[in-house]
């Protein structure tokens, strides 16, 4: 079974329409340099309480310490931590003491062909990845939320090669999920743009992009 995270859930509202579609995962964004989606962490805890059992809570968090990354998860107590940058201050087994049960997911940004390398590091360490297609090397990171697919090629291999599961993210939508998901044959999704409507989740993307993937269980 493919499973579906709907991320930039801006509120409970948003919350329920991506349940009621078929999610198993929703992603809250904390402080970004850039992107859409963000929310200020009072409102992450708040729909975060009203998720329901069975669907996971992640918080997007661009901090790159782990003492920041786990200051900033006990502000708003979701089930996973979703990293979208390199680690810049301590180990994933550090943050894993301060974190205990925590679901720890790094999000890798398929530039190009070193991802494997660092994909096949990374999940020696961490209980999921995330392929993305931003760029943290800018003056102005860009750590997801772009709209843009990138070289599926490489996530294919690291999807091959992996033994964690592997999200992939990055301009999906209900014209392209099908090829994504028979060529890369990832473990599950991750959906931002592709899903809204002048920054809303729009209802009827959402319906449209859950019957695409209906026949993949």
């Amino acid at each position: 079974m493919i499973r579906v995270k709907v991320c930039c859930i801006s509120s409970i509202e948003e919350a329920k329409m991506a349940v009621n579609a078929g999610a198993s995962a929703l992603g809250l964004v904390g402080p970004m340099p850039s992107g859409p989606g963000i929310i200020s962490n009072n409102q992450i805890k708040e729909i975060a309480k009203t998720i329901p059992p069975g669907v996971s809570s992640f918080l997007l968090t661009s901090n790159t310490s782990v003492e920041a990354i786990a200051a900033h998860h006990g502000q708003v107590n979701t089930q996973v931590v979703q990293i979208v940058d390199e680690l810049s201050e301590g180990s994933y087994d550090d943050l894993r003491a301060l974190l205990p049960g925590i679901k720890i997911v790094q999000v890798l940004h398929v530039i190009d062909v070193t991802a494997l390398d660092q994909a096949l590091k990374l999940s020696q360490s961490v209980d999921a990845l995330l392929l993305d297609s931003g760029n943290p090397n800018l003056k102005t990171k860009i750590l997801g939320g772009t709209g843009k697919t990138h070289n599926w090629d490489i996530s294919r291999k690291i999807c091959e090669q992996v033994s964690k599961p592997v999200y992939l993210a990055g301009g999906l939508n209900k014209d392209n999920v099908e090829r994504a998901i028979d060529y890369v044959n990832p473990f599950g999704l991750d959906l931002c743009s592709g899903l809204r409507t002048n920054k809303q989740l729009d209802l009827k993307k959402l319906n449209l992009f859950f019957e695409k993937i209906h026949k993949y269980g």
